[in-house]
């Protein structure tokens, strides 16, 4: 009688032994900081202060001469606060894990020992197929920091450097309305018997949040588009006060376009952000006045963005001022690095408590959703579908 087909061997199928719940020991972490080679990226994921709190808890780590130089942070602020400083930047990224903003360069992959930690941003959409066949295989464990979740299921890195990018949006567009060669010269403060400044924004984000509050809190008039009226409910509860709020309907939009001095595209999409604003709107505009598409990361809501840089940050389409540097919060460097290092602190020590990442990650579903490759196999399945790559549930490697 011929046996039935089975997905296990006949090892599997005899009866295991019950293994008991081992007990939790804190483990040592020895943790390497490089300095950034990013165009433009002056950011570092931890502060003298948090390097201080990490070392007290008897961890060690390594800081690349220079890493924190851009911003604001000196070698000798980092040595104060018990880290080892190297020139060696092969050093750096020797240690077992290794921590940083941008992903690391093929270059850089080269220099991580097999079996390391990886900590950084993934940014999916600028990486190629070699990038994670090199990580496979050095069999490397990453994690994205921009896919952690926290416990209230948000992700704190993207809302934090969101948050920095809402506020910073209308900071600029006050800059560039002065500044600029074609800019109207408004203030956007209410000033006595003088119109203020109007602000569109679409998107009622995060991003759209902190805009919201910073232009009303610059004294300008204000008014929100979003395609969710539960978004756009939350942000009234948040804000406090009622504003001018409505969903995309292109007659709405193109009217309040129409009149605006300054508008803000915060619309996020699944893969690429969706085209709000087409080119006849924006040709519909008022002559100088300002775009700020904080999507232009992810393609832009508005047609006529291009992607700009820090060093020059804006490009004019229909006397329309438009800025599309696609990574604001690097413009604040010492800001955006306070930030990331307020949420890396905790999970780092949270990891050390748990006695190294593999059991860090199987009590912490939200720094498990981070994890986009467990020692050299792929876990992610977005990365898996962009690429079209195999790939493994984490569930199934680790019990």
């Amino acid at each position: 009688m011929q046996q039935p087909k089975t997905p296990f061997t006949k090892e599997q199928l005899l009866p295991q032994e019950e293994t008991l719940e081992i007990k939790r020991e804190k483990g040592n972490l020895f943790i390497g900081l490089p300095k950034e080679s990013y165009f433009q990226e002056k950011r570092i994921c931890l502060t003298p202060d948090a390097v201080a709190a990490i070392v007290a808890n008897g961890h060690k780590i390594i800081v690349e001469s220079g890493a924190g130089e851009n911003a604001g942070f000196s070698d000798k602020n980092y040595s104060e606060a018990g880290a080892k400083i190297t020139q060696d930047t092969k050093k750096v990224f020797g240690c077992p894990i290794i921590l940083k903003v941008e992903p690391p360069t093929l270059e850089e992959i080269e220099m991580i020992k097999p079996k390391s930690v990886l900590i950084s941003a993934l940014q999916l959409k600028t990486r190629q197929k070699s990038y994670f066949e090199k990580l496979a295989k050095k069999k490397i464990t990453a994690i994205a920091f921009e896919n952690i979740k926290d416990e209230d299921h948000s992700y704190p890195a993207v809302k934090a450097l969101s948050e920095i990018a809402g506020t910073a949006s209308i900071l600029i567009a006050a800059e560039i309305m002065v500044n600029d060669k074609k800019g109207n010269g408004l203030l956007f403060g209410n000033i006595s018997g003088v119109p203020p400044a109007e602000v569109v924004i679409i998107g009622a984000g995060t991003v759209g949040e902190f805009a919201t509050r910073s232009a009303l809190g610059l004294g300008a008039s204000v008014k929100v588009f979003d395609s969710s009226l539960t978004r756009l409910r939350r942000l009234q509860s948040c804000i406090g006060q009622r504003i001018f709020t409505s969903t995309m309907q292109p007659k709405n939009l193109l009217k309040a376009l129409r009149r605006c001095d300054v508008a803000i595209g915060a619309v996020r999409g699944k893969n690429r952000a969706p085209i709000v604003v087409t080119k006849t709107m924006v040709e519909n505009m008022k002559k100088g006045a300002v775009v700020i598409d904080v999507s232009v990361d992810t393609g832009g809501c508005f047609e006529t963005t291009e992607v700009t840089t820090h060093s020059n940050p804006t490009h004019i389409v229909n006397d329309v001022i438009h800025y599309g540097v696609p990574n604001i919060p690097a413009r604040y460097p010492k800001t955006a690095s306070l930030s990331i290092s307020n949420i890396f602190t905790p999970y780092l020590l949270n990891i050390a408590e748990n006695g190294g990442l593999e059991n860090a990650i199987r009590f912490d579903a939200g720094l498990k959703n981070g994890l986009y490759f467990y020692r050299g196999i792929l876990t992610s399945k977005s990365v898996a579908d962009w690429f079209d790559m195999p790939y493994s549930d984490i569930n199934l490697l680790i019990f």
